[in-house]
């Protein structure tokens, strides 16, 4: 007899149904084919004890599986429990028919209970998408699928729940997310917050004009004065994930499976901080089986990059095409796959091998040249590709003493969405444009004009502060933003000389 039931496989972000085709025919034999990896031919095993230790048994016939399509490698062990029904529904045991008309997916345990699955909700998607009528995966992952409309979704624990609702013995509870009002009711205040952060009003500044234009910025300061601790409060002033956002940033997590038990959609930016020994494919992503890297976790969020010049030069320059794209597109010879990566790069650094070049009361003990030589770590093209240098010092005793709140996130996030409206509006005509960061050279012309007097003051700037050339189109995209914070049309004057101050590593006598 050949039955068919449907599980699904996971390229890139997205899904695609898996029929798996079981017959079963005269003889003793056990057969799987369709490309399926070590993991997928030991489900053999698992299923044959979990079936036993709940009253069933595989029959002792002819079985042969076939995954299709067979040109995809099925990973993973999150097709036990949709091979077990199968198998299930050829020998007799369970209706076929009500089978088909499901997508399965779940790990089996020896006892016959279920693990959780990666990639719940684009499997959910593609479910609705191919018109089955629902969904039947382990209770961990439920919340995460229901929140596909139009779709039923089952959470069970256990196989053998599965079978008495085919059979019909059971009624299974399906699994209601509101979508919009589960995002809603998840909008929370971020851990970190700005008024906790005393003195370092620069600092601030610097990053409050980062989140307003979407602009990479590093920070480069000695030990203890406060680098880290900034980068962790960015994600609190940037704008709240919108509900596509939200979706998008939800997936790539699901298919990493990063998202946590009974977690349905991630509705706060993330902040990722991988340590400096990560490797390029974990930074970007890939693999023999591709998965999400660092970057694509950090999508619609904030990737920090701490003690930048103690990465393998390799992985930071793997960094170059997805800030420029904003998509990571990971080739093998069977598959390519496309992970997005719009994410905002905060890098922190020493601005020496000992960590006091510059500072106000401690002595660089750094030898002639290793400075500089310590900075050449960071190439000039990723420099290129970061708007603002900041230089972080230390908070006198006196500013740390004091009593008195700074100010709190939640008004600087309100300048923050304030300055991005008005950004939505100015390139709303332009196609994947939507801060200034993302502007290209030529449509600076247009947007970034500068009367005699902008043209007179940067033109000075760089001739005395010996900047380099690429820090002229990063003035002037900081200057816009500043600008627009401001809420002002026109670049004025005072909005270049705070943009230009926001180019230390630009300068040809730094660290020299």
């Amino acid at each position: 007899m050949l039955v068919k039931t449907f599980g699904s496989a996971i390229l890139g972000v997205n899904a695609i149904i898996v029929t798996v085709e079981v017959n079963m025919d005269i003889g003793i034999q056990f057969f799987m084919v369709g490309l399926p990896d070590v993991a997928v031919k030991e489900s053999h095993q698992r299923i044959e004890s979990a079936l036993r230790n709940i009253g069933y048994k595989i029959p002792g016939k002819k079985i042969v599986i076939n995954m299709a399509p067979a040109d995809i490698r099925k990973e993973g062990s999150a097709y036990d429990l949709t091979i077990a029904t199968g198998i299930l529904a050829a020998s007799g045991q369970i209706p076929a028919q009500k089978a088909e008309e499901y997508v399965i997916m779940g790990e089996l345990s020896l006892d016959g209970g279920l693990h959780p699955i990666k990639g719940a909700l684009p499997i959910a998607i593609e479910a609705r998408k191919q018109g089955f009528k629902g969904f039947i995966l382990p209770k961990q992952n439920a919340r995460e699928a229901g929140i596909v409309n139009d779709l039923k979704v089952y959470g069970v624990e256990n196989i053998l729940e599965v079978i008495k609702f085919l059979n019909g013995d059971i009624e299974l509870t399906e699994e209601v997310v509101n979508t919009r009002d589960e995002f809603f009711s998840q909008l929370k205040e971020y851990d970190y917050d700005f008024s906790d952060v005393k003195g370092q009003e620069n600092i601030k500044r610097a990053l409050e004009i980062a989140a307003a234009g979407g602009h990479n910025a590093i920070l480069i300061g000695p030990p203890g004065s406060g680098k880290t601790m900034l980068a962790k409060r960015l994600p609190s002033i940037l704008p709240q994930l919108n509900l596509h956002e939200s979706l998008e940033t939800t997936k790539i997590h699901s298919v990493a499976g990063k998202m946590s038990r009974n977690s349905s959609l991630i509705s706060v930016r993330p902040f990722r901080n991988p340590h400096h020994t990560i490797s390029p494919v974990a930074l970007v992503g890939g693999g023999s089986n591709p998965q999400p890297g660092e970057i694509s976790l950090a999508h619609n969020g904030v990737l920090f990059l701490d003690e930048l010049p103690e990465f393998h030069r390799t992985v930071i320059e793997v960094l170059r095409q997805p800030m420029e794209d904003r998509v990571v597109t990971i080739s093998r010879s069977r598959q390519t796959v496309e992970y997005p990566s719009s994410f905002m790069l905060i890098a922190a650094m020493n601005p020496c091998p000992c960590g006091f070049y510059n500072h106000p009361e401690r002595s660089c003990v750094c030898k002639a040249g290793e400075v500089q030589k310590y900075l050449n770590k960071i190439s000039g093209p990723l420099l290129d590709r970061i708007d603002i240098h900041v230089e972080v010092t230390p908070v006198p005793f006196r500013e740390l003493s004091e009593s008195r709140k700074s100010e709190n996130s939640y008004s600087i996030r309100e300048r923050v969405i304030r300055a991005r409206l008005i950004q939505e509006e100015r390139y709303k005509d332009v196609k994947g444009i939507h801060a200034n960061a993302q502007i290209s050279t030529r449509m600076l012309n247009k947007y970034c004009k500068l009367n005699d007097q902008g043209i007179t003051l940067l033109r000075n700037a760089m001739e005395k502060l010996s900047l380099s050339a690429r820090a002229y189109d990063r003035i002037l995209k900081v200057a816009r933003t500043i600008a627009d914070l401001d809420q002002n049309e026109d670049i004025k004057i005072e909005h270049l000389a705070e943009a230009i101050n926001f180019r230390s590593l630009d300068r040809e006598t730094w660290g020299c």
